[in-house]
């Protein structure tokens, strides 16, 4: 999994698999999902991020166990 912040778009960029995209969707404004060829979520993208998520610059990820 990547996540990547984009402050001169404020776009927050989720991506689950590299993988190419096949179809998009936008589920909510603002918020964009990517299925692969299967109808997987390959990606995820949320659009004026500063105002969505709290603090996008210093999002941290963490791994589940």
């Amino acid at each position: 999994m990547k996540v990547i912040y984009d402050p001169e778009t404020d776009t927050l960029t989720m991506i689950f698999k590299e993988s190419p995209v096949a179809e998009s969707d936008e589920d909510k404004p603002g918020i964009i999902l990517d299925y692969d060829e299967q109808g997987n979520l390959v990606s995820l993208e949320i659009l004026d991020a500063s105002r969505c998520v709290a603090k996008p610059r210093s999002i941290e990820f963490e791994m589940a166990k």
